[in-house]
Order: structure tokens, then sequence, then C-alpha cells
């Protein structure tokens, strides 16, 4: 690539638009130009909202963004529309992507972290190496809607590592039923001053809003098929999803009824020599999308959530199980990178050597 792409993050304030920047820090083939933030921050330099008028730092994300950008200007969301921006990183809540992600798309392309736009009839829920061929749905939304641009929504984070583990057991056996349950770190649920750790130290939070709805819909959307509308795959998703007192991370237990006879070495080896297509060369990549280990006591968020930077799904402990008809195992998948601003970033970058950005 001769230029780097110029892109804009909106929300670049928040934690998950920190996360974004963390992940855009000296990146070969994009450079920040703009970012956009709430009313109460506008005009001031990054650096400076990003700090309480006490002095103290309201950067909470592991790492740190390139140091140029802290001295961008925050801007209103209605100016990166006018900003000559190649791409726009939209990491803000449900309401503002309502709001400003189909204004944004007009002109330029979103890719995003919110639930906005996950369900619509023509938005991809794309994880690069998985499920490439939904692609195609972006040429039918620049036509429906008239758009220059498009969205282009992450999934759930959730969401994520199970569907990541789940591809190759469907393509080689097929599924007829997927249960899950989660235990997920409290860095998925952001920052809320004084009550986080009241709730969860010494605690397991058996619900969290939304969050079952959406890795039932957005699973068995991500592994159906595309041919000019989405078809949902052909299984059923059935999940608790649960908050427990881990940093990072986000376990699940997986029971897979499957069509074909999987017993735990078929299902394992499916597992291996799934490769995840055409991830190789890009920057945020893994080595391997999908791991899987022997050792009966793996994962472990603590030991296994870095693995390949953060971008690797790691699978253990798989086993028959007759009461399903099929398999069950544990996955781990890293919520903070694979399941939002790398992941994100990794989307960019797919697309763009797929030609829907930067043409």
């Amino acid at each position: 690539m001769a230029e780097p792409l110029r892109v804009g993050v909106l929300g670049a304030t928040g934690l998950a638009g920190q996360q974004v920047l963390v992940a855009l820090a000296r990146h070969p083939w994009f450079r920040v130009g703009a970012v956009a933030a709430s009313e109460a921050s506008m005009g001031k330099e990054l650096g400076d909202a990003l700090r309480d008028p006490s002095g103290a730092s309201r950067w909470f994300a592991d790492g740190a963004p390139d140091p140029g950008v802290l001295g961008l200007r925050c801007a209103a969301p209605a100016q990166l529309v006018e900003d000559g921006l190649d791409l726009v990183f939209s990491a803000v809540g449900k309401a503002a992507a309502l709001e400003w992600e189909p204004r944004l798309a007009a002109r330029i392309p979103v890719i995003s972290t919110a639930s906005a736009f996950r369900y619509e009839p023509d938005v991809p829920l794309l994880i690069p190496g998985v499920n490439n061929s939904h692609a195609e749905a972006i040429d039918e939304q620049r036509r429906r809607r008239r758009w220059k641009g498009f969205i282009a929504p992450i999934p759930n984070c959730t969401t994520t590592g199970l569907a990541v583990s789940l591809r190759p057991l469907n393509d080689r056996f097929g599924l007829r039923r997927v249960l899950m349950t989660s235990l997920q770190a409290i860095s998925g649920a952001g920052r809320s001053d004084g009550v986080l750790a009241l709730d969860v130290i010494d605690n397991v939070v058996p619900f969290i809003p939304e969050e079952e709805e959406k890795v039932q819909l957005e699973t068995r959307k991500i592994l159906g098929t595309w041919d000019g509308a989405f078809t949902p795959a052909d299984f059923t998703v059935s999940c608790t999803c649960m908050r427990v007192n881990v940093q990072d991370g986000h376990t699940e237990a997986v029971f897979a009824a499957t069509d074909r006879a999987c017993d735990a070495e078929s299902a394992s080896g499916a597992m291996q020599a799934f490769s995840g297509d055409g991830l190789r060369g890009l920057p945020s990549a893994p080595d391997r999308l999908l791991a899987v280990t022997a050792d009966p006591f793996r994962p472990q968020p603590r030991r296994d959530r870095d693995a390949g930077q953060g971008m690797t799904v790691t699978v253990g402990r798989i086993r028959a199980d007759p009461a399903v008809g099929g398999v069950k195992y544990v996955v781990l998948s890293h919520n903070t990178k694979l399941g939002a601003g790398k992941g994100a970033v990794l989307l960019a970058e797919w697309l763009t050597r797929e030609g829907y950005l930067g043409a």
C-alpha cells in the first residue's frame, strides 16, 4: 500500500474507542487523522479530553495510542463526514450509532463495534476467515441504501469465540443444536464507577442484559449463508451468559449436537485443520485463528487470552457427549482484542485487501 488510509475514530474518549486507538498504534495501513467524541469533549485536544478536572487520567485501555493522536482536537461527529477520511471506526453506544453511522456511511465506510445495525437484512456480521463470502452483502447494502460507504459491524465479543469454534464443526459434521454457558470478564461491561467491584468481587452475576439474545441471533447469522439475502444457519442456539471476577477473556462451556457422528478426536482434528481463510499477510492477524490444547486444565483466561497477541481463539477439554449426541468443549477468546478494537481493525484490513476500502 503506497500511502496509509486516513481514518477517523468516533467515540474516541470511551473505552471502546480507546481500544481501537491502541489497535491502530503504529499501524502500517491506517493513520488516525481525526477523532470525534461527546459534546463535553468537542474542541479539546484528545489528551486533554482524557483527563478529568482533578487531572486524573481517563485512559483505561491496555496499551497506548500513537503519541500524535493525543494532540488531535475532538470534533463533532458531523465533521467526520467532511474531513476527507477513507474510513471511520465507530465505537459509540447503540443510540449514538443509530444516529451517526448511517449519516457517515452515506459518504464513508464505517466499521462499528456497536450492535445498532448487526441484525439488518443487508448488513453482514463479518469475522475474517470465518464467513468471508458474506462481504457480498456490502454491495447490496450500498445499492439498496444509495450509500457511497457502508456499515460493517463486528459481532458481540461473546459471539466471536463461539462462532469461530463452531465453524469447523458445522462444516464437517453439521450442527443441530448448540448449548453454551459463558463466564464473561468484567472488562466486557465497560466502566461504571463504584459499581462493578461491589457487584463482582466474591460473586457471580448470572445475567447480562441482552447478551444471550445477541449470541443466539448472531451465531446463526454468521454461520448462515448469503445469496442475495441472509439465511440463518439451520441449528438452534441456547445460552446462559454470566459475569465473573476475571479482568479479560471470555470463557464458554459449549455443547454441540451434530448431524453426523462426531467424537473428541474427530472434532479436535477438524478444529486443528481450520486455518481461517484469507488472513495471511494481514497486520493484525494471528498465525492461527483457532488453536486446540490437549491440557485438561486449559484454556484459562490468565494463561491463554493473549495467544496470538489476543487474536487466537483457544479450545480445550474436547469430549464426546452422548447426552446431546455430539461433543462438548471449553472455548476462550480475548473480549477486548479479538472481540473489540483489534477485531475491528482486522476486519478493516481484510476489507481493504478485498477492495472495499481505499478504492
